[in-house]
Order: structure tokens, then C-alpha cells, then sequence
């Protein structure tokens, strides 16, 4: 078990008469994303629901934009050693720990969000054995809207592709990019924005939300939906952080966790539409659907990395996506 530095990542402040409540226990949230991102948004509802849960005994400072010197690399041992006390992290990120981080993120599996609901219902199990391992307890996580790709010119086909510098968040993007043709390169988030600015790189594989958020629209021209993906994002906190809470705080906890995915998968849902408007105001063309011909394309391209992950999760990945066929 690892257990170390946990009252240096909570601390617990003195109540004085004839003040205010100041919180028993104040934590600080580490993530990448930037302020405006539903990454950061769901950070921000959780910390303020689980404050008026926990009567304002549990208070957390949402650091954005890896304000902490943290990436998404560093979040999961930063979290087993207690140097954070939680944080937030896409899945993808989690891949070389275990391959089952690379479910959400099977190119074409999930086809709508009650698909990625449901992977998600299936899985937690699986993944919260997986954060227990490394003594971490996983509060809640939540999808983004579906993974298109952001360029400067419209992706019409497969020869669109040819030689495009092109982030993606995992390894998986990563190999169906290459079968693809393209010249993927997976950066961290924070470092996204530099490299579009610079020329390092001319393409971003993700959601219409987080680009907007992070206003792509001053570095690419067009974004083609391609229905990628939907990958989860996970919010993980310090097991002995979280067992140094009464049963009555740890259900605080969870209840708001439970309730932060249902509000950002409401986001999700309504948002995604004024998205696309957002970008037409700002100049840019939106592709909504690729061709059915270029849709079997890129899901012909994206079997043997499935096919792969299976090979390597073993019996997990047969069992979740054996219920997931027949749900």
C-alpha cells in the first residue's frame, strides 16, 4: 500500500469563535484544462456541490491549465504518493498503467452518448480495481463530446490525412492516425495550443468543446466531425485522503460525484449544437458527417487496434464488451 505525506495533502483548519465556518479539510484539484473547458466546468460543480453537502466542511481549489506543475502524465502516482490529494485525468493518459484506460477510446465502439453511458456503467468496476491498486479512489468520470479533427482544411478522405501533423490524446489515436497515413504526435493538453502556434503541429483529434475552449478557431479553419470517440475523464483522490473522512463525508463525496456526471453529461447533450454555432461565428466551417465511404475507412483502420486491446486486456475486455453487445 502506499501511504505517505497525507496530512500535507489535506489540511485541516481551526474553527474560531465569532467567525465564519472556515472548512475542516481544504484540498487542492490539479488538471490541465483550461477555465472554460467541461473538463474544468464539472470540476468546478463538483467542488461547489460537494461544499454544500459536506455543510462546508470539504473545500477544493480547482487548479486549471496544470497551474500546480502537474500533466496528466504525473497526476496518477502524484496521487498514490499523496504530494496531490485529487485530481483529474483523461483516460488515455492511464494506457501504460493498464489497457483497460483504453476502453473509452476504441475508435468507433461507442456510436452516441447512451453507448458511451453504457460502456461506462459496465466498466467502472473495472476501473475503480485498477486506481485501488495504486490506493486511490475514483469519485466519478465523465465523456466529452465525440472526438472530430480540427485542421485547417476539410478531411474529406483518407489522402486528407497523408502526412498531417496531427495531436492525438493516446497511444490508440496515435497507431489509427499512422494506419491512416497521418504523422500523429500524442502531446499533452497544456501543450497543444504552443505547438498549433508554432507550426510543430497543424491538427488536433478532439471534441468541439475543448477546442472552442481553448479557441482553435485562431490555428485551424475547419473541424470535421468524425465521431472518433467520446474518452473518459476520470477525478481520483488519495485513498487515505478519502478514509480519513467520517461515512458521512465520504457519502458526500461520492453523492456529488454521482451527480457530476450527470450534470456534465447534460452539458455534453445541449451543448454540442451551440458549439458548432460558436465556431460558424468565429469563421470557421463545420462538417458535421463524413461519407459513409470514409466512415468505413476509418473504422476498417481502427479493428486491429480493438482487436490489439483485446489481446492485451484479456478476459476483461471480452466480459465488458460481450454486456455491452447485449444491453
Amino acid at each position: 500500500m502506499i501511504k505517505s505525506m497525507l496530512f500535507a495533502a489535506v489540511a485541516f483548519v481551526p474553527l474560531c469563535l465569532g467567525q465564519a465556518q472556515a472548512a475542516e479539510y481544504n484540498w487542492d484539484q490539479s488538471t490541465e484544462y483550461g477555465p472554460n473547458s467541461i473538463n474544468t466546468k464539472t470540476d468546478v460543480f463538483f467542488a461547489d456541490r460537494l461544499k454544500e453537502l459536506s455543510d462546508g466542511k470539504i473545500a477544493i481549489t480547482i487548479h486549471s491549465g496544470a497551474a500546480l506543475g502537474f500533466r496528466e502524465k504525473d497526476h496518477l502516482f502524484a496521487v498514490a504518493d499523496g504530494a496531490l490529494p485529487i485530481a483529474t485525468t483523461v483516460s488515455g493518459t492511464l494506457a501504460g498503467v493498464d489497457p483497460i484506460f483504453l476502453l473509452s477510446s476504441l475508435p468507433f465502439v461507442a456510436k452516441d452518448f447512451d453507448d458511451v453511458r453504457k460502456l461506462w456503467d459496465i466498466a467502472r468496476p473495472y476501473y475503480e480495481k485498477v486506481f485501488e491498486k495504486y490506493d486511490q479512489k475514483l469519485i466519478h468520470a465523465g465523456w466529452i463530446d465525440p472526438s472530430g479533427i480540427w485542421a485547417e482544411n476539410e478531411i474529406k478522405s483518407q489522402a486528407d490525412l497523408k502526412n498531417l501533423r496531427i495531436r492525438t490524446y493516446d497511444a490508440t489515436g496515435t497507431r489509427v492516425l499512422n494506419a491512416l497515413g497521418a504523422s500523429p504526435l500524442q502531446i499533452s493538453w497544456s501543450d497543444v495550443v504552443p505547438q498549433l502556434a508554432t507550426g510543430s503541429i497543424s491538427a488536433v483529434l478532439t471534441g468541439v468543446d475543448g477546442g472552442a475552449a481553448a479557441n482553435f478557431w485562431d490555428y485551424t479553419s475547419v473541424f470535421t466531425q468524425i465521431n472518433y470517440a467520446m474518452p473518459l475523464t476520470f477525478v481520483h483522490m488519495n485513498m487515505d485522503v478519502y478514509n480519513s473522512l467520517t461515512p458521512e463525508l465520504q457519502k458526500a463525496v461520492m453523492q456529488a460525484g454521482e451527480e457530476a456526471t450527470e450534470w456534465r453529461a447534460t452539458q455534453i447533450r445541449q451543448n454540442q449544437a451551440a458549439k458548432y454555432d460558436e465556431l460558424r461565428s468565429h469563421g470557421m466551417t463545420v462538417v458535421e458527417k463524413v461519407d459513409a465511404g470514409f466512415a468505413k475507412t476509418l473504422s476498417n483502420a481502427a479493428q486491429p487496434v480493438i482487436d490489439d486491446w483485446k489481446a492485451k486486456t484479456g478476459s476483461r475486455a471480452d466480459e465488458i464488451l460481450a454486456k455491452f453487445a447485449a444491453e
